[in-house]
């Protein structure tokens, strides 16, 4: 598993519970994402800072059967910077355009493995994750910022170099099921085609030793080992769902990210707005 990461830059599928859990864990995210359903605000939070709010979600990312291939790309103390479900609608334009997961996130390392497990159907028709195998080993290249309304990322944002479709592979996965992906490497997904929603929840992590170039604590959770660096807040796992002070904790890390991300935007002379 290490060498194809190694060579491909992702590791797809990797079995992480049964169909039936997986389901299980469908049914408790749509049921709360439906009590919320008139709450925009607490729509956000839940869906991109799931990892702070929703209990649930913290079990799934501490889940043994998670954690150990990560931890073969990391070693063994690990970092959780975020998790955030990202949901394509049926018969939807939903997209996203071929990108880099670290290129704003400011941090001067690129040891960030995304895990991003599917908790429906994730294939060809429904706009699964599709990655240009060895991409990683670019680097950071340069981003365009194109804002299209149907783009899901939140500029827009896509690579300025030519994409050879022909060598895409398209990653998919069933409820249950996880890929793994390194923060360097090229990725995208087409619109949900199908009649049902693709719901995966992407979790971000690093080894306690990564840090943000400029030197300020962002919000983690440790899920694995010990933080000898101090590089992070670190956070508590939550006891339940959207509790007042992890919604207070949740707004405070994302408009940290976002306050660090559009800096790195200009920083590579990106247009901002």
């Amino acid at each position: 598993m290490s060498h194809s990461y190694d060579l491909d830059g992702y590791v797809a599928p990797i079995e992480v519970m049964t169909r039936e859990d997986a389901a299980g864990y469908r049914a408790m995210f749509e049921s709360i994402e439906a009590s919320y359903a008139e709450d925009p605000i607490g729509t956000k939070i839940l869906k991109g800072s799931a990892d702070v709010v929703l209990p649930f979600v913290d079990e799934i990312m501490r889940l043994p059967s998670v954690l150990e291939p990560v931890r073969t790309m990391l070693g063994d103390d690990l970092l959780v910077l975020q998790a955030s479900f990202f949901v394509k609608e049926p018969e939807t334009p939903a997209f996203v355009s071929w990108h880099q997961d670290l290129t704003y996130w400011g941090y001067g390392d690129a040891s960030e493995v995304t895990a991003w497990v599917a908790l429906s159907p994730a294939t060809r028709e429904s706009g699964c994750m599709r990655f240009l195998p060895g991409s990683h080993r670019h680097g950071i290249v340069q981003h365009g910022d194109t804002f299209e309304e149907s783009n899901m990322l939140s500029r827009g944002q896509e690579v300025v170099m030519e994409i050879d479709e022909a060598r895409a592979v398209d990653a998919e996965l069933g409820p249950g099921e996880m890929s793994l992906h390194h923060g360097h490497l090229f990725h995208a997904s087409h619109p949900n085609r199908s009649s049902d929603r693709r719901i995966g929840l992407a979790i971000r992590y690093v080894p306690p030793s990564m840090r943000q170039e400029s030197g300020r604590l962002t919000f983690a959770h440790l899920v694995s080992g010990e933080d000898r660096y101090g590089h992070f807040q670190l956070l508590e796992s939550p006891t339940e769902v959207l509790a007042p002070h992890d919604v207070a904790n949740a707004q405070r890390a994302t408009a940290l990210l976002e306050e660090i991300g559009y800096e790195s935007a200009a920083d590579r002379g990106k247009r901002i707005t």
